[in-house]
């Protein structure tokens, strides 16, 4: 059974919600194509989170990584855009996604993006 790229990102509950803990994601086969020459791009994707409530689905991560293949996109762009759906969907308290882009021109790339949630609110103590 074959399945289709999708945009929609699944998400779960965090099984520990009060511990800092990271998550960390390779994707080396990750393709895009250039918006000038219609050439393919080949990345590997780093994904590393600190989550909050929910946690990433893997199969929805790949399949959403999957729509990018025919899609034209600069390299700044899909690492950020990456970044921003990833957030939208599981509202991390941190979260970094780097693309190290294989050669094209003669210029290997490496792009990355972080995004700082807010931190935790703590109880303070009011002075009498």
């Amino acid at each position: 059974m074959k399945k289709q790229a999708s945009k929609d990102l699944e998400v779960f509950v965090n099984p520990c919600p009060d511990r800092d803990y990271e998550i960390h994601m390779e994707c080396p086969e990750f393709t895009c194509l250039c918006p000038r020459t219609g050439q393919p791009d080949f990345a590997t994707i780093d994904i590393l989170y600190v989550p909050d409530r929910k946690c990433i689905e893997l199969k929805s991560l790949k399949l959403y990584l999957w729509s990018y293949r025919d899609e034209g996109a600069f390299h700044e762009a899909v690492i950020n855009k990456i970044l921003d759906d990833l957030v939208a969907a599981c509202q991390p308290r941190y979260m970094q996604v780097e693309g190290e882009f294989l050669v094209r021109g003669g210029i290997y790339t490496t792009v990355t993006a972080e995004h700082h949630g807010k931190p935790k609110k703590t109880k303070t103590k009011r002075k009498k």
